[in-house]
């Protein structure tokens, strides 16, 4: 089996990772990686974390997977339906003298995910918890203001 690269083909390429073909993804991924120069040590890859959203009648609870992220490095802000998630991990770079890194997966990695939610949330009252990598957000859903009955008299 021989490789062609072909000028229209956009690169690098990443295929999606199935169960079925995930050694041939992770193939055809190291051919790529080995092909073309990484600028993973000047800028963190972006991922988007996996996450769950459950709404209840008085909340919104989203779970989302974090894995190897400390708590101090999660930035949420919320402001009415818009809710942002983010968190980055530093890989470890610091090396004792004689040692040389022969082969290294582990790189700087940045999460990202935004939502906009169907009802507004009451940013006073959010709730975060992070346990075992995953994120555990609490929205409370903003009291709708009912409308003012006038009595004529």
């Amino acid at each position: 089996m021989s490789l062609v690269l072909r000028s229209d083909f956009p690169l690098p390429i990443r295929l999606r990772k199935h169960t079925y073909n995930e050694p041939l993804n992770r193939l055809i991924n190291s051919v790529f990686d080995d092909l073309l120069p990484s600028n993973a040590q000047h800028e963190p890859a972006i991922t988007t974390p996996r996450v769950n959203v459950v709404e209840t009648e008085k909340a919104f609870t989203l779970e989302a997977e974090l894995p190897g992220v400390r708590k101090e490095d999660i930035k949420i802000s919320v402001h009415e339906k818009n809710v942002s998630v983010e968190a980055e991990i530093k890989a470890k770079t610091e090396r004792k003298d004689g040692e040389n890194v022969i082969y290294a997966e582990r790189t700087d990695r940045k999460f990202v995910r935004n939502f906009k939610l169907p009802a507004n949330v009451d940013e006073s009252s959010v709730e975060a918890k992070l346990e075992n990598g995953i994120l555990l957000l609490t929205l409370p859903k903003k009291a709708e203001k009912q409308a003012k009955q006038i009595t004529v008299q």
